[in-house]
């Protein structure tokens, strides 16, 4: 676990802090080995070299993002796609309750070798 994470984590609002504790957990338990860096201010997460996920915290939200999404669909009112469809993302509010299942089943798609 890299220090400067687990910082930027602890700098969140009070409700943002175990969310983002446990996207973080599940990143490591469904990608193991996978490398975390704080980078443009915000954890970001490698695999083989390859950025594979974001988390970004703002004022309303916890942002989850993962890359190499083209061939994962959006689901509406849970994943939009960002840029041409390369990226996805999950936002989430206060209070809203969280699918991790889903989310690791995603960042899974997108980790594999056959994506």
């Amino acid at each position: 676990m890299n220090d400067e994470v687990t910082q930027y984590i602890n700098k969140t609002t009070p409700w943002q802090v175990p969310v983002c504790e446990r996207l973080r957990a599940m990143v490591h338990e469904t990608v193991p080995g996978i490398e975390e860096r704080l980078q443009y201010g915000k954890p970001h997460f490698l695999h083989e070299g390859e950025h594979a996920a974001v988390i970004a915290a703002t004022r309303n939200k916890v942002s989850f993002m993962v890359f190499n999404a083209t061939d994962v669909p959006v689901v509406k009112g849970f994943l939009r796609a960002l840029g041409g469809g390369e990226r996805k993302c999950v936002d989430i509010q206060e209070g809203q309750e969280i699918d991790f299942d889903a989310l690791a089943d995603v960042l899974r798609k997108t980790t594999s070798p056959s994506r």
